[in-house]
């Protein structure tokens, strides 16, 4: 894989540190991500998120959901840290788009 093929995933718990990762899976998931995430609370739990995007995922990058756990969470923190995602305070915690 190449750089090209890569992308920058940012991380809100941890903001000073990025990561790089596989630029066709992050797109599949971010993709399925934001087709299952509601604009407004209640929102999704991660629980929730994972099991909905399963549906919405390539077979050729995840096979029967493989993978699927990791690259939702690392979509997730990326999303949140730059501004896309909001979380919602309580517990369990929640996600939903933000600005809606």
């Amino acid at each position: 894989m190449t750089d090209a093929d890569r992308v920058t995933i940012l991380n809100v718990n941890h903001p000073e540190r990025t990561s790089k990762g596989d630029g066709a899976m992050y797109r599949a998931m971010r993709t399925a991500v934001l087709a299952v995430l509601p604009g407004a609370a209640p929102g999704l739990t991660e629980a929730d998120m994972r099991a909905a995007v399963l549906a919405h995922l390539p077979a050729d990058l995840y096979p029967e959901g493989a993978k699927a756990g990791w690259w939702s969470k690392a979509v997730q923190l990326d999303l949140e840290a730059r501004g896309v995602f909001a979380r919602e305070k309580g517990s369990p915690l929640r996600w939903h788009r933000a600005g809606a």
